[in-house]
C-alpha cells in the first residue's frame, strides 16, 4: 500500500520544500521507492533546454523514483505569484481532478509519495478553489510546517483549525526557526506542543543555507 502525505505551511516561505525533501530522505531509509510531488508550482528557472520550478527540482533530487515531469509537477506556471493569479496570466485552469489523477499514477510507481502544497493551506488556486480543496480531494494526512516568526502561533492554530474542519488528519508538525532574531522561540514551540496534541516531528535550527539531507524527521508509527 502506497503511503502518502500532504505538506502544508503556516505561510509561504516557511520551509515546506526543505521539510518535504527531508521527509523524502527519511522515508527512503524505510522504502525503496519514494517520490515527491509539487502539484502546483508558480515561478520557473531555466533547466536544461526548458523551464522548471526550483521546489519541484528539489523534490526530484530527494526522490528515488524518476517520473515524467507532468506527473510530479502537473501545473507549472511561469510567474511567481499566488497560483490563481499566475494561472490567470498563463491562461491555465488548475483542475483538481487532473492533479488527483496524477497523484494516483504516482502512487502506482512508488511506496511513498510526499505532496507539497503551494503557499499556505487556503492559498487560492482559482476564484472558487483553494489548496485546502486539493488536500481534501487527495484525502491524505497532513504535515504542518510552522515557520518561527512573529505571528506564527496565530497562523499555526488557524491552519490546524482549517485542516481539521476539512475532516483531514493532522499527522504532526515541524518547527522551522526561520527568523534568528525572534524572541522566546522555545516558549512558542512549547506552547504549540501543548495545544496541538500531535507529535513534533522535527525542530530545525536556523541556517543561512539549510540542507535537507542534514534533517531527520521522527516518523509517527503509522
Amino acid at each position: 500500500m502506497t503511503r502518502g502525505c500532504f505538506v502544508t505551511g503556516t505561510d509561504t516561505g516557511v520551509g515546506k520544500t526543505l521539510v518535504s525533501a527531508a521527509l523524502l530522505n527519511t522515508l527512503a531509509s524505510h522504502y525503496p521507492r519514494v517520490v515527491g510531488m509539487k502539484p502546483v508550482a508558480a515561478g520557473t528557472v531555466v533547466h536544461g533546454s526548458g523551464w522548471a520550478n526550483e521546489d519541484a527540482l528539489a523534490l526530484r533530487a530527494a526522490s528515488t523514483v524518476r517520473v515524467p515531469p507532468g506527473l510530479d509537477n502537473p501545473v507549472l506556471l511561469p510567474d511567481p505569484l499566488s497560483p490563481h493569479l499566475a494561472a490567470q496570466r498563463a491562461g491555465v485552469v488548475i483542475a483538481i481532478a487532473h492533479i488527483v489523477s496524477c497523484y494516483q499514477q504516482l502512487s502506482q510507481l512508488a511506496d511513498a509519495v510526499v505532496v507539497e502544497g503551494a503557499g499556505g493551506f487556503l492559498v487560492p488556486l482559482s476564484d472558487d478553489t483553494t489548496g485546502a480543496d486539493l488536500a481534501q480531494a487527495l484525502a491524505l494526512p497532513v504535515l504542518l510546517v510552522m515557520g518561527l516568526r512573529l505571528g506564527c502561533l496565530n497562523h499555526a492554530l488557524l491552519t490546524v483549525e482549517a485542516i481539521r474542519a476539512r475532516g483531514l488528519t493532522l499527522l504532526g508538525w515541524v518547527a522551522n526557526r526561520i527568523d534568528p532574531a525572534m524572541q522566546a522561540q522555545d516558549d512558542n514551540i512549547a506552547f504549540l506542543r501543548r495545544r496541538l496534541t500531535v507529535p513534533l516531528l522535527a525542530d530545525i535550527a536556523h541556517s543561512p543555507e539549510p540542507d535537507a539531507r542534514a534533517i531527520t524527521l521522527t516518523l509517527p508509527p503509522a
